[in-house]
């Protein structure tokens, strides 16, 4: 078991931004940058990190119950850091892998995590407050996070990636699925950004990358988390490139996920960094950024979800 601060010394923080100069139609006429999110921790990496950064602070919580997938990067990520500090955790998992547990549950049973698996009626009320209510009565002593880890405090962990890009730009590009990652991004713009009299300067966009089949429901999911007042950041998300919605990854998107590991000194897998920089590469194509355009993509991490 690790000291909180233990834990910290082994996360490259800052994590780094790197310049990137792919062979791409309309490449060229822009300055790409990557935020190496997946460099933070070889298995806590990426955004999952930076939304639970908030919640493991000086005052640990005694206990953790928290819901995904049989192939949950959250989950993963969630059940290593509490393993380190010593931290008893639950994980609730939609679908039985009692039969076949994947290579992300062998991990978090490695890890000492309790384990347990319901059907997808009972995974759907992860949201209800009676159930939520029912879990805080078995577990009442413990933190509940949302799936993905998409609460409140996630979006000052994002909040601090923004705040780590030294160098100006115009665009930071993010793949959206639970939606926490873009609204903390938004909420670090609004920032940057800045009102002079009556108008809002929104000098630095967002855009996000569904990987999933959602339009609305993702914009949905992330204005929950952003104030409605009448100033703010410009921010997007683009849905033609989810592939047939999440996880979905036909053989041209495999391929090119495989060739981009190949050519690059970074991996991405197709469920989200793939999609993202497919959709970069093809809005350069398209000439959707204007020539001297600064744009940073970020990879959040999420190798161990392609194992």
């Amino acid at each position: 078991m690790l000291s909180l601060d233990e834990f910290k010394t082994s996360l490259t923080l800052p994590s780094p931004l790197i310049p990137f100069k792919p062979n791409w139609e309309g490449a060229d006429k822009v300055l790409l940058y990557v935020k190496r999110d997946d460099a933070i921790h070889p298995v806590m990496s990426g955004n999952k990190w930076r939304k639970l950064s908030h919640v493991f602070t000086s005052s640990l919580p005694k206990a953790v119950v928290s819901f995904g997938g049989g192939f949950s990067n959250h989950l993963h990520a969630l059940g290593f850091a509490c393993y380190q500090l010593g931290i008893p955790f639950t994980a609730i998992i939609r679908g039985d892998y009692s039969a076949a547990p994947s290579p992300m549950i062998k991990d978090l049973m490695q890890w000492n995590s309790c384990i347990e698996y319901v059907n997808r009626v009972t995974y759907k009320k992860r949201g209800d407050s009676a159930y939520l209510n029912e879990l805080k009565l078995r577990f009442p002593d413990a933190v509940i996070i949302p799936e993905g880890g998409s609460q409140a405090l996630a979006l000052r962990g994002m909040r601090d990636m923004v705040d780590e890009i030294e160098i100006d730009f115009d665009f930071i590009v993010t793949p959206v699925a639970s939606g926490a990652t873009l609204a903390g991004i938004v909420s670090a713009l609004n920032k940057r950004n800045g009102k002079v009299g009556t108008d809002f300067r929104s000098i630095h966009k967002a855009i996000g990358i569904g990987v999933l089949k959602g339009e609305g429901y993702l914009e949905g999911l992330v204005e929950q988390f952003l104030p409605a007042f009448q100033y703010q950041t410009s921010w997007h998300i683009e849905h033609s490139y989810h592939f047939g919605g999440y996880a979905k990854a036909p053989s041209e998107l495999q391929t090119f996920c495989n060739d981009f590991n190949n050519a690059f000194e970074l991996d991405i897998e197709p469920v989200y960094s793939g999609k993202a920089f497919w959709a970069v590469k093809d809005m350069l194509a398209k000439g959707v950024f204007e020539d001297g355009s600064r744009i940073v993509v970020l990879h959040t991490g999420g190798l161990q979800g392609a194992r």
